[in-house]
């Protein structure tokens, strides 16, 4: 592998397992802060601020800056301001996309207030079914529907959970329309830290377990890509898509 001048990484499924270290990752990472290079935590992780996340780092011996830490909740709510600024949005989600959505000043309410003019959806872990009806009732209405981003699932300690993009589909199913979504794969991320620091694509790579999300959020931006075996999609499954990664390794400790 060639030297790169930012490193992008995953969290879920390439970093950490929920509260267990990828320990080659873990390794990989503090030769690179050794090194002085540029690496980065590109994350579809929308529940946690960039300090909650900076505190699960810590929890697993990384220690770094918010500065380096970009989630789907910040983009998410960059986007809503954009084009939504002045709208009613009903958010499900956790403390990440609402700090977020807050930081921007938009208008977050209830159903029972006002009638939304977007719904906006993270993963929330504490969603029940009324939460999913307000929301189908909004869509149907008219509202846009966005998601902080589209995974289907996500690995844990104990196994594979339900993502965000679960919950979404289920709004979008029973609403019959069609959502936004602005986690990776879309390059939006990747496209902010280029814009940031100034460099070029072929100085970047994007490390990831999972191919629908990370893998082709590299390959859409036009960057080098690198799979690791330690998550949701296999080595054998991603050897089978007709668009590649770059590389594909068992874990980071082959660097």
């Amino acid at each position: 592998m060639k030297s790169y001048k930012a490193y992008c990484f995953d969290l879920d499924g390439t970093v950490y397992r929920g509260k267990n270290a990828i320990e080659s990752a873990v390794r990989f990472i503090h030769k690179l802060q050794m090194e002085k290079l540029e690496y980065f935590f590109v994350t579809n992780n929308s529940s946690k601020t960039p300090e909650q996340l900076q505190k699960v780092l810590a929890d697993i011996n990384i220690e770094t800056p918010t500065s380096r830490i970009y989630s789907s909740a910040l983009t998410t709510a960059k986007y809503v301001d954009l084009h939504y600024k002045d709208a009613n949005i009903f958010m499900i989600g956790s403390d990440g996309i609402r700090s977020a959505l807050e930081a921007h000043g938009l208008n977050i309410i209830d159903t029972d207030e006002a009638r939304p003019d977007v719904v906006v959806m993270g993963i929330d872990r504490t969603i029940d079914y009324m939460k999913l009806v307000k929301a189908s009732l909004a869509v149907q209405s008219g509202a846009e529907l966005i998601g902080t981003n589209e995974d289907i699932r996500f690995p844990a300690e104990l196994g594979f959970i339900p993502g965000n993009g679960s919950f979404v589909h289920l709004v979008g199913n029973v609403a019959q329309a069609k959502p936004t979504f602005i986690g990776k794969p879309s390059p939006v991320m990747l496209e902010v830290i280029q814009q940031e620091y100034g460099f070029q694509k072929e100085e970047m790579v994007m490390i990831g377990d999972n191919y629908d999300t990370d893998i082709l959020c590299g390959i859409r931006f036009g960057c080098d890509t690198i799979h690791v075996n330690t998550g949701v999609v296999s080595t054998e499954l991603v050897l089978q898509k007709e668009q590649k990664p770059t590389f594909c390794v068992e874990d980071l400790s082959v660097f």
